[in-house]
């Protein structure tokens, strides 16, 4: 029989891996911020039209752009606590779906246990 489990993927921080990291996380603000702008861009457009309840409108444009903001302050704080990490520590990248194989006499407290996947800069360096 075969059971699904999850399986942690961890990455070992690199010098090449934190700029990557670093990277990512400059491009998602970048990114958060152009939604931001657009969406003032269309409350003012909309607002012109007057076809629409200005105040619910700017209220669910308001709600937009603040989770828009939240998660910017999500990465900034990424980003700070990424500078302050030495490099060879490991940090939770993902996690993905395995296929066990489950037979009669097998140990059940070996099966269940948390499995990892070490990865440093793209390679597979230990399965734990």
């Amino acid at each position: 029989m075969k059971l699904v489990q999850s399986v942690v993927v961890k990455q070992v921080l690199t010098e090449k891996s934190k700029g990557e990291l670093q990277k990512k996380y400059h491009t998602s603000l970048e990114q958060l911020q152009k939604e931001c702008d657009q969406l003032r861009f269309e409350l003012k457009k909309l607002e012109k039209s007057k076809k629409f309840q200005q105040h619910s409108l700017k209220v669910q444009f308001d709600k937009e752009i603040q989770s828009r903001l939240e998660k910017a302050k999500l990465i900034e704080f990424q980003l700070e606590q990424l500078h302050m990490l030495p490099i060879g520590s490991e940090i939770k990248e993902s996690e993905v779906q395995a296929l066990v194989e489950v037979n009669e006499g097998d140990r059940w407290s070996e099966l269940v246990q948390r499995r990892t996947i070490v990865v440093k800069d793209d390679i597979v360096i230990e399965i734990r």
